[in-house]
């Protein structure tokens, strides 16, 4: 099992006031993605726990790719993954920062 933090720059708060959001499920190819509200406005940390080991590279270029896209001040994100292939990630992440912003206006 390999463990993988990133901490980046926020240039957007995330919309809304729901405390966490949940996303996806743990399965071959798939992945689950807790979101919680509990950082600063500008910060951003995405959590990693997987088996597939060495794809380090491949999981910060993702990273890098949402938060430049996505409103993700004040959010951390606890990815549990089941082998997801990075345009599955893209796509549970962008859910996630969705589904708690969701009470936005």
């Amino acid at each position: 099992m390999e463990t993988l933090t990133f901490a980046r720059k926020a240039t957007t708060p995330a919309g809304g006031s729901k405390p966490m959001a949940i996303v996806g499920v743990v399965a071959s190819g798939n992945l689950e993605v807790l979101v919680e509200r509990v950082l600063g406005t500008d910060e951003c940390r995405i959590e990693i726990a997987t088996a597939a080991l060495g794809f380090g590279d491949v999981w910060a270029a993702v990273v890098d790719d949402f938060v430049s896209r996505s409103a993700t001040g004040g959010l951390r994100f606890s990815i549990n993954d089941g082998g997801a292939r990075p345009d599955t990630v893209a796509l549970r992440l962008a859910q996630g920062a969705r589904l708690i912003a969701e009470d936005a206006v």
